[in-house]
């Protein structure tokens, strides 16, 4: 009994080896990697390497876990592609991976390309000897993300000896993955006709066609890992037969390789590398702009006018308001005709800026550049003439000279029922105006933004507004002239008025120089200082010497200004300052660190914002703000906007913003940001992390 039962174990066990070694039936695959979020092993078509074989299919055989994905080898804004070194292989020539199609993920406000759920990445194996057995050595780094991206690195063996006969499962796998690789373009039928990279590489248009026809094209671009685009706007035409996309540049590098796009449809899909064109192609049509109603335009029209018109007592225009008012008190004798057409000069002052604003807005606009509110403070020339002119007041406040016309154009306008100094009041409202921009944040973000974002006549009936709700104080006056009147008699105590005038002055051309030394540089900001007090000096001077001596120093001091100062390099951006240990603003690495479960703290702030400065000061740098910031679980970002830089304006236009200051919070329970008002509070920003980090106990398994 015992024989027989040993008989009967033995052919079944001849059996199954039997079974084992026949043709298909053996699993050409390595040990699996398994983690909650990936399961991956190599597999190959062939079971073994047969006489003459000089190249074998093969395949990394990705299994996703339920809402994970891992990427393409063009990731898209953020991501890291998967990557395989083959050290310690044997018999190996080459392993080239061929990319399967990928999809479009929307995680953070970024665009990813990837993979979810499965993807077999096929690999191209070329054997230094034909014929032999290969021994496949992978090294794996793969990223793979959900809520949390982990880095997933690991090593796979895969052994083909000499034999023949084809892994049946393995081989329809590498094969369903290998028909997902897009071709050239002519199995596919899709052509790309056309591309063009705009000449301040913001935007990749570029159009294609398919004789069959486009159901749900996708467009994905690639111009090296220095470049990210944003989602395309796709449009069909001719039928479905034409695709015109329209895909954002977010950020470039200083040098661009060469252009590769990939359009998938469906099942199909083809890769090509189109040369650039001169000019765009056109769309197949244009999208009308939602129109605001009426209503919506006269509500944001009157908060533009109550936001200019509390300008007025803000610190940036009240020293210039005060100038009108003292020489409407040192010049008590004027007839009320007089008055009355000097603040409306003043006015018109006000309103001429704001107009020539809305111009230069449109003209940007339709030249494709970026606009916002604030910006002329970016610019050293605008901040040095505004210097100069700040200094040059404050001085003769101060008694350092007198500004006077020439007695004889003096005596002209007199004839002419004139008076001089229409000019200056003209000035002092557009002063008023320009110095207006940095400190109204709080006040007309939301119609700043609504104009910057709407129609050409939005623009103009917004700044107009604007311009009116500032110019109130002037056209009350010159409505009712008679104010002047009941206003204090003049006399010594004038003297006092000037000298609080003038420092007022001064403390705000400080300011000014301080914003310069951010925007142009420390050496730029003390030409313009020496080459101010020469100005200044030559002026005194000229008072005592005549006007030769003032117009020689003038020369002396325009020379040192716009000589070497304006020629001067920029600043390098500085290390933002105070307590809190702020990190620079990138935006891809928003993302890799919300994936992480970390809490970001955006800041976009600028040396020439008040209000920045006043939320900096009051809210974030004082506990328990600051104490928030400074934990380990939240990272505050920090972006200069002092100088010029297209990834901040981009990132602001994202969010429909033209100014700052502008803050925002992103966590794992926020991965789109929560924006914050203009005007921060401590209670706001705290809730806004809380929001924002809840579910961050998310944390990678061991």
């Amino acid at each position: 009994m015992f024989n027989r039962l040993i008989a009967i174990l033995g052919l079944a066990g001849l059996a199954v080896g039997l079974l084992l070694d026949a043709p298909g039936a053996r699993a050409a695959t390595s040990a699996p990697h398994s983690s909650p979020a990936v399961e991956a092993r190599l597999i190959a078509a062939e079971d073994g390497v047969t006489i003459g074989t000089q190249s074998i299919s093969a395949a990394l055989d990705i299994k996703l876990g339920e809402g994970w994905k891992t990427y393409w080898r063009s990731p898209g804004e953020v991501g890291i592609p998967p990557e395989i070194t083959w050290s310690g292989s044997q018999n190996l020539a080459e392993a080239e991976i061929l990319w399967p199609a990928p999809k479009r993920f929307r995680a953070f406000g970024i665009e990813n390309f990837g993979y979810e759920k499965e993807v077999a990445l096929p690999l191209r194996i070329t054997l230094e000897r034909s014929g032999e057995p290969v021994s496949l050595r992978a090294a794996v780094n793969l990223l793979v993300c959900s809520d949390i991206c982990v880095p997933e690195i690991f090593e796979l063996s895969l052994e083909l000896p000499r034999g023949d006969g084809i892994d049946d499962q393995s081989a329809a796998q590498i094969a369903k993955f290998a028909a997902k690789v897009p071709d050239d373009g002519t199995g596919s039928e899709i052509d790309v006709t056309a591309a063009y990279i705009s000449e301040d590489s913001t935007a990749l248009v570029l159009a294609a066609r398919s004789e069959s026809g486009f159901a749900a094209p996708d467009v994905f671009p690639e111009l090296g890992p220095e470049v990210a685009f944003g989602a395309p706007d796709i449009r069909l035409g001719d039928g479905g037969r034409t695709l015109w996309g329209n895909v954002p540049i977010l950020y470039a590098g200083s040098t661009l390789p060469e252009l590769r796009v990939t359009i998938t449809d469906g099942a199909r899909a083809a890769t090509q590398s189109p040369a650039l064109a001169d000019a765009a192609p056109k769309p197949p049509f244009t999208l009308r702009a939602a129109v605001p109603g009426l209503g919506d335009v006269l509500a944001i029209t009157i908060v533009a006018f109550l936001g200019g018109l509390i300008l007025n007592v803000m610190p940036c225009v009240l020293p210039v308001l005060s100038i009108k008012l003292s020489s409407a008190l040192k010049s008590g004798g004027q007839s009320r005709a007089r008055i009355r057409s000097g603040f409306l000069a003043s006015a018109l002052g006000v309103l001429t800026f704001m107009w020539a604003l809305a111009a230069v807005t449109l003209l940007l606009r339709s030249l494709g550049l970026s606009v916002g509110w604030g910006l002329q403070f970016q610019n050293p020339s605008f901040l040095t003439v505004m210097f100069l002119i700040l200094a040059l007041f404050a001085a003769n406040l101060f008694g350092a000279f007198e500004i006077n016309l020439p007695s004889s154009l003096q005596t002209r306008l007199a004839r002419a029922d004139g008076a001089p100094g229409h000019m200056g009041d003209f000035a002092t409202g557009a002063f008023a105006a320009v110095l207006a921009t940095p400190c109204s944040a709080p006040f007309l973000g939301t119609a700043v933004a609504f104009a910057l974002a709407g129609r050409d006549i939005d623009i103009l009936v917004i700044f107009t507004a604007l311009g009116l709700g500032l110019a109130t104080p002037y056209l009350l006056v010159a409505t009712r002239p008679g104010l002047v009147s009941r206003m204090p008699k003049p006399g010594p105590w004038m003297v006092r008025v000037k000298a609080i005038l003038g420092a007022m002055l001064a403390l705000t051309a400080i300011w000014l120089l301080w914003v310069l030394i951010g925007v142009a540089g420390p050496r730029t900001t003390i030409l313009v200082t020496l080459g101010t007090l020469v100005l200044v000096t030559g002026f005194s001077f000229g008072r005592f010497h005549g006007r030769t001596g003032a117009i020689v120093a003038a020369l002396v001091a325009v020379t040192v200004m716009i000589g070497p100062g304006f020629l001067s390099a920029p600043a390098p951006a500085a290390a933002p300052a105070g307590t809190t240990n702020w990190v620079a603003f990138d935006r891809a690495e928003i993302a890799r660190l919300v994936s992480t479960g970390k809490t970001v703290f955006v800041d976009v702030t600028a040396d020439w914002c008040l209000t920045c400065k006043a939320n900096k000061a009051l809210v974030l740098d004082r506990d328990p703000v600051a104490t928030a910031l400074d934990t380990p679980a939240v990272v505050p970002m920090q972006a200069d906007w002092t100088r010029p830089d297209e990834r901040i304006s981009r990132y602001l236009e994202s969010f429909g913003r033209f100014g700052i200051p502008f803050n925002a919070v992103y966590g794992p329970a926020a991965p789109e940001g929560i924006v914050l008002s203009e005007l921060l509070s401590s209670q706001e920003v705290l809730e806004a992390l809380a929001r924002a980090s809840s579910g961050s106990e998310l944390t990678r398994a061991e």
